[in-house]
C-alpha cells in the first residue's frame, strides 16, 4: 500500500489573477499558505487485475475507463493506464468550501500515481501535471494557485508569467513573526458548499472588461505589498490588505458574496477584526480573519453561531507519508 496526502490552502491576496484569461495578458500573482488539513489517498493492488476499485464519497467497481464516473479519477488513470487496483480518498475538510480541495485531490492523486509506478516527479512537474488535467484537459475553467499550493506547501508568493510559467517564493520571516500570523487569524465556517467553476467562469469573462482587469491588477498590487510586508516582519499589515482586498474581490462576479457573508463580516470587523475574507470563489465555505489577539476574545464572541477551524500553517506540500514496496 501507497499513502499520499497534499495540503489544503488558504489564499491571502491576488486570487482571480491565476485565471488564464488574465495572467497571459496581465501576468499575475497570489500569496497563499497550506494549512495541516489534507486530502489522502491510498492504493494498492486488486486482485481483480482487470478492475478498478475507487472508494470516495461512493463506490465505483469498473472493468473500464470509460465506466469511471469521478472526472479526474477517470482522467488520471486512463492516463496512467492503471488497472488491477483499488484507491480510496478521505480529507479532514469537505469539498466546495473554499480550500482549494479539487486540485488537492488531483495533486495527491498524481503524486500517489507517479510513486506506484515508481517514478520521482518533483514538486513543479506535480503541480504542472494537476493542471494539465484540470484545466486542459477536463476544461474546468479555473486558475493555477491551487495547484502549486498543494504540491509545494508552505507561505509563499506564487507569480504567474503570461507564457505559463510559474515563479514559487517562500516568504521569509522571522520565526516569531510566523507565530503571530497563525496566532492572529480566525477560520469560521459558513457552512454549505459551493461550485466553484460556476463563479470562477463568470470571473473569467468579467476580466476580459477593462474595468475589471484593473480591479483584478489593484489585487496584485496588494499581493506584492502583503509580500514585501511580511517580509519585513510586519504582520499586521495583513489586515487592513485582506480588507483592501476583499472589498475589490466582492466587485469581481455576482455569487462572490451575499447578504449573510457581508453581515458576518461586519459582525467581525466591528468586534475587533482588522480585515478579512471569503476563502476560495466565493458563496460559501470558510471565511478568514486577521484579529489582534487582545480582541479575539470579541470576534469569538461576535460570531459564536458559527463552527471555529483550528489555523495551523503547513510546510510540507504534497507527501508520501507511507509506501510498502511489495505493491510492485
Amino acid at each position: 500500500m501507497i499513502i499520499a496526502r497534499a495540503p489544503f490552502r488558504v489564499s491571502f491576496c491576488g486570487g482571480g489573477s491565476d485565471l488564464p484569461s488574465f495572467y497571459k495578458k496581465y501576468g499575475g500573482c497570489v500569496l497563499s499558505t497550506t494549512i495541516r488539513k489534507y486530502m489522502y489517498l491510498n492504493i494498492h493492488n486488486y486482485f481483480e487485475k482487470e478492475q478498478i476499485v475507487l472508494k470516495y464519497s461512493k463506490i465505483e467497481v469498473v472493468q473500464d475507463f470509460s465506466e469511471i464516473e469521478h472526472r479526474i479519477f477517470k482522467q488520471c488513470l486512463s492516463d496512467f493506464n492503471l488497472k488491477g487496483v483499488e484507491i480510496a480518498s478521505m480529507a479532514d475538510i469537505p469539498a466546495g468550501t473554499g480550500l482549494g480541495s479539487s486540485s488537492t485531490f488531483t495533486v495527491a492523486l498524481l503524486h500517489l500515481l507517479y510513486t506506484y509506478i515508481g517514478r520521482y516527479v518533483s514538486k513543479y512537474k506535480l503541480a504542472k501535471d494537476a493542471c494539465t488535467v484540470e484545466i486542459e484537459k477536463l476544461g474546468e475553467p479555473i486558475g493555477k494557485q491551487d495547484q502549486f499550493a498543494a504540491a509545494f506547501g508552505g507561505l509563499k508568493f506564487y507569480e504567474f508569467m503570461p507564457d505559463g510559467f510559474v515563479n514559487v517564493e517562500p516568504i521569509i520571516m522571522m520565526p516569531e513573526s510566523y507565530q503571530k500570523l497563525e496566532s492572529n487569524l480566525l477560520m469560521f465556517y459558513l457552512g454549505g458548499t459551493h461550485t466553484a467553476s460556476i463563479i470562477l467562469q463568470e470571473q473569467s469573462q468579467n476580466i476580459t472588461c477593462f474595468d475589471k482587469a484593473m480591479i483584478q491588477k489593484q489585487m496584485c498590487k496588494i499581493a506584492k505589498t502583503l509580500k514585501k510586508e511580511l517580509q519585513k516582519n510586519n504582520v499586521d499589515a495583513m489586515g487592513d490588505l485582506l480588507h483592501e482586498n476583499w472589498m475589490l474581490k466582492k466587485s469581481l462576479a455576482s455569487g462572490i458574496s451575499t447578504s449573510f457573508i457581508d453581515d458576518v463580516y461586519v459582525r467581525a470587523t466591528n468586534a475587533g477584526a482588522t480585515g478579512g475574507k471569503l476563502l476560495g470563489a466565493g458563496g460559501a465555505g470558510f471565511m478568514l480573519f486577521y484579529v489582534p489577539k487582545d480582541r479575539q476574545k470579541s470576534v469569538r464572541a461576535a460570531l459564536n453561531d458559527l463552527r471555529e477551524m483550528d489555523f495551523e500553517m503547513d510546510n510540507s506540500g504534497a507527501t508520501i507519508v507511507m509506501t510498502d514496496r511489495d505493491f510492485i
